[in-house]
């Protein structure tokens, strides 16, 4: 079983950065797609991000040219740049992967954008 531990959430003014990790317990290579969710308050979770391990890149739209996905297959970590953050990003972001047909699931940082 391999865990994820995300970090670098926190409180950040709007027009900010923050750079989320997620360290995994075990070996990320056998993972096909790793990625980034998140949910609002009073929303559903909603996918923000993906690699999948041979490096194509998904984003919602909301955050295309703002936050970048990246991966550390050595350090077996995953990685969220957000950048020009805004309040409607604020949210639980989610470390997510999928490997052998399961899903893995951090426990979740909470990003907030406020002035």
């Amino acid at each position: 079983q391999v865990l994820f531990v995300e970090s670098g959430g926190g409180l950040v003014q709007p027009g900010g950065s923050l750079r989320l990790s997620c360290a995994a317990s075990g070996n990320i290579f056998g993972f096909v797609v790793m990625g980034w969710y998140r949910q609002p308050p009073g929303k559903q979770r909603e996918l923000v991000a993906s690699m999948t391990n041979i490096g194509v890149t998904n984003y919602v739209d909301s955050v295309k040219g703002r936050f970048t996905i990246s991966r550390d297959n050595a350090k077996n970590t995953v990685y969220l740049q957000m950048n020009s953050l805004r309040p409607e990003d604020t949210a639980v972001y989610y470390c997510y992967g999928k490997r052998l047909g399961a899903d893995y699931w951090g426990q979740g940082t909470q990003v907030t954008v406020s002035s």
